[in-house]
């Protein structure tokens, strides 16, 4: 075993996140020196901004990494206090900075932490960038003292406020809102804009706690059940809940209860358009809804695979308007090419404050049809998904639940699409030992039929 521990260190699908009995100092201030080292070696110009979210010690490790950075010659920017991810990505892309760093590990529990690099242009790091800064990891060695960088704390939060408001000027006029901020970083700044904007915000899970209230700080249904109560029996007109360091958004209405977020994106993407045309881009796993109102308006849509890094990387290629993802990771390429839970949470508060969500959502639905959409998982073990899906390929079936296969998209996996407009999406799990079986459909019967089908099709082969 490497001595130093360097080898389990990996960046995955955003970032490197681990519990804190491998998430140590010495490691965190290795991919500081492995930043530091990469940014030389590419001769990136400026500062480095340094973020951190609500967790116990991760202040703590982000004073490491500045230290590590500080040593090189780099000038560090360090937030004052902790802050959503979205906040220093756009720090990062609006100013002149070679790259920022941030200490989070978002919606998982509290004995996880985490960290992530974020290029110049605050977009995730794609897989190259992070495989550059794994092949650099090394323990600090600091330039002399007299080349050492410049560090300055600065509010990060104010000036992203000035430019959200700027960005979405509506005065939303007392609009009720509920915001469970799930005791993560969106707390003091999410329901702050909110109430800036002009909305009557009632809080939830508001306060410090680094423990997130016992139970990971994920904006899923099952985790959200005061912000559905208050929204649906007590008279707010819509609801919002942040993960662990809100980059991420669930949205409530009156209605509905907790918003399917492939519904959400699709709605979000519905009234974006009404002020100005353009693309949309989502990942092989999202809903096709969003799909049938590109068309509607005489746009094109743009898969990827999994991974909110994919969906920025389109969205730059293709200048679409918006992206998003079904886990509830939403971007609008005109703010910043980056999930972000925070600048969503106004926007979709203005489009509420113009006309109700839910009454979007019923026109939608009225034209397009209302789509379903569920998953299960099949137990993998890592070193068998590749050679199960190599089988798959071999033994992809001509019909699925009785349905003939019109198309097979392998974009991620296999999407197996059907003549009648549903679909089945296998795909290896990027955290677990699992397959993904994804199915959408108009009925959750259908998807049940579907899902059943995806099992009987994979588990043989596993």
């Amino acid at each position: 075993m490497d001595e130093t521990g360097a080898e389990v260190i990996e960046f995955g699908t955003d970032g490197w996140r681990a519990t804190l009995s491998e998430f140590t100092t010495p490691r965190v201030r290795m991919v500081g020196q492995a930043v530091a080292t990469y940014l030389d070696d590419e001769s990136r110009q400026g500062p480095v901004a340094v973020g951190y979210d609500a967790r116990e010690h991760s202040r703590g490790f982000a004073e490491e990494l500045v230290r590590v950075l500080a040593a090189d010659g780099r000038d560090v920017t360090l937030a004052k206090r902790d802050c959503p991810t979205p906040i220093l990505a756009w720090t990062v892309a609006d100013g002149d900075y070679a790259g920022g760093l941030m200490i989070t590990a978002s919606h998982n529990p509290p004995e996880y932490n985490g960290v992530k690099f974020l290029p110049a242009d605050g977009t995730p790091a794609l897989p190259a960038v992070t495989d550059a800064i794994e092949a650099r990891l090394a323990s600090p060695d600091p330039d002399p003292d007299s080349a050492y960088g410049s560090v300055e704390e600065r509010d990060l939060v104010t000036p992203f406020s000035d430019h959200a408001v700027a960005m979405v000027p509506d005065d939303l006029d007392g609009l009720p809102v509920v915001y469970d901020a799930m005791h993560g970083s969106g707390r003091g700044v999410t329901d702050a804009l909110l109430r800036r904007g002009g909305a009557d915000v009632q809080r939830i899970r508001c306060s410090q706690d680094a423990d997130f209230g016992g139970t990971a700080p994920e904006p899923v249904p099952e985790r959200a059940e005061e912000l559905v109560e208050r929204v649906t029996e007590g008279g707010a007109a819509i609801g919002f809940i942040n993960d662990g360091d809100a980059d991420r958004i669930g949205v409530v209405t009156p209605e509905r209860g907790f918003l399917d977020p492939n519904v959400f994106l699709a709605v979000l993407y519905d009234y974006l358009l009404e002020s100005e045309d353009g693309d949309v881009v989502r990942t092989v796993s999202t809903s096709s809804l969003v799909d049938r109102v590109a068309e509607a308006h005489g746009q094109s849509v743009h898969e990827t695979a999994v991974g909110f890094k994919w969906v920025a990387e389109a969205m730059g290629e293709f200048e679409a308007r918006c992206g998003g993802e079904e886990s509830g990771g939403y971007g609008v390429t005109a703010h910043l090419r980056n999930k972000d839970g925070v600048l969503v949470a106004l926007l979709t508060a203005a489009a509420e404050a113009a006309r109700p969500l839910d009454d979007r959502i019923d026109d939608l639905f009225a034209a397009h049809g209302e789509v379903f959409q569920d998953r299960i998982g099949v137990e993998c073990p890592d070193d068998r998904k590749e050679s199960v899906l190599r089988d798959l390929e071999e033994s992809l079936p001509d019909a699925v639940a009785g349905v003939d296969v019109a198309d097979v998209n392998t974009v991620d996996g296999f999407k197996i699409l059907l003549a009648d407009d549903t679909w089945l999406l296998v795909r290896p799990s990027g955290t677990e030992p699992k397959l993904r079986v994804y199915a959408e459909a108009g009925s959750e019967t259908r998807v049940d039929e579907l899902l059943d089908a995806g099992r009987e099709i994979v588990e043989p082969l596993v």
